[in-house]
């Protein structure tokens, strides 16, 4: 495809959509077409399986939670990002099958070989060019999230054990794959954060 795709992973609270925003900002400015979108979400029906799987009260079995996420996937990408890729434009993502990996294989306590598998099935094997992994302690996160949430979603609400696993598994995603990954401390003051990427995303468009 003539398009990029660049994805940002990470545990609740680590700053993805501030660097999402001002990565779009950079790009935009210097000429290039960017869709920015998120998962769940970015579509209509997205949107949808967003406010059920964050949102609604009451227990989701994990494989049903699983299930929701890859359909939510495997719509937006046929939908959303395979048109923009083919459109010659940059699609910047908050998630995609990684987060599935790290929170619904880890987290959640399920085989993380056969999420990867169901994530790929949806997305037809699509996978990101780039993916930015902001990595901050769970516990950093969490204070983070005490500092500007009145209420939790779902995920974040969970315990601590459950978000130090899913950390765990996005950085051995990340060790498996380091040619797609660039993993960023996500401690690091928000500009410096933002050179680091905007240094691998140049070398990608290059």
């Amino acid at each position: 495809m003539a398009g990029l795709f660049i994805t940002l992973e990470g545990g609740d609270g680590v700053g993805k959509s501030t660097q999402a925003a001002l990565l779009e900002t950079w790009l935009t400015e210097s000429g290039h077409g960017v869709v920015r979108t998120r998962e769940p979400g970015g579509t209509e029906l997205g949107d949808e399986i967003r406010s059920m799987v964050l949102h609604r009260r009451g227990h989701i079995a994990p494989r049903a939670e699983a299930l929701l996420y890859a359909a939510d996937r495997a719509h937006h990408v046929s939908t959303l990002v395979r048109p923009a890729l083919e459109r010659g434009e940059i699609v910047l993502q908050d998630r995609y099958l990684d987060s599935s990996v790290a929170y619904q294989g880890a987290g959640r306590v399920l085989v993380a070989a056969e999420i990867r598998a169901l994530s790929l099935w949806a997305a037809e094997g699509l996978l990101p060019d780039l993916t930015i992994l902001l990595d901050l302690d769970e516990e950093a996160s969490r204070a983070r999230l005490d500092r500007s949430r009145t209420e939790y979603d779902r995920l974040e609400a969970e315990a601590s054990e459950f978000h130090a696993r899913v950390r765990a598994a996005f950085l051995d995603l990340a060790a498996d794959e380091p040619e797609r990954f660039l993993v960023v401390d996500a401690g690091l003051p928000v500009d410096e954060i933002a050179g680091l990427i905007r240094e691998r995303v140049r070398a990608k468009l290059a």
